[in-house]
């Protein structure tokens, strides 16, 4: 998991006022602060942070290492390892993560699905005791 010394640098800025349509694919980490239509993801498999400000509106899917929302997205969030989110986030979608962390007042209209190691992965019930 992420800590203060192993966070990726933010190294683009998408500022408010901007308007985006199309995928956008970034390196390192990347700080949203305006409405975007696509999906946003990382360009390979390095350590990534997605900052949504929370002037920020995302119709699309987002994913990343390491997410911190304070804006809104309407679609699927897939955040690796750590998915923060702040008093005013709003999620219409579902939501996978590897640790989570609300604050009061985020919102989400949607499934969480925690994404657990591969040795952490307990059988379901049914799939355990077959009939």
């Amino acid at each position: 998991m992420f800590n203060k010394k192993k966070q990726p640098p933010l190294k683009s800025l998408i500022a408010q006022g901007a308007r985006v349509t199309g995928h956008i694919f970034f390196a390192d980490g990347i700080r949203v602060e305006c409405d975007i239509t696509g999906n946003i993801s990382p360009v390979d498999h390095n350590a990534s942070i997605l900052v949504i400000a929370e002037t920020a509106a995302v119709t699309g899917d987002v994913s990343a290492d390491h997410i911190i929302i304070n804006g809104s997205v309407t679609g699927m969030v897939t955040a690796r390892l750590m998915l923060e989110l702040q008093p005013n986030a709003r999620i219409t979608g579902d939501v996978a993560y590897g640790a989570l962390e609300m604050h009061q007042g985020a919102l989400i209209a949607g499934r969480l699905t925690p994404i657990l190691p591969e040795a952490e992965k307990a059988p379901l019930a049914t799939e355990a005791y077959p009939a």
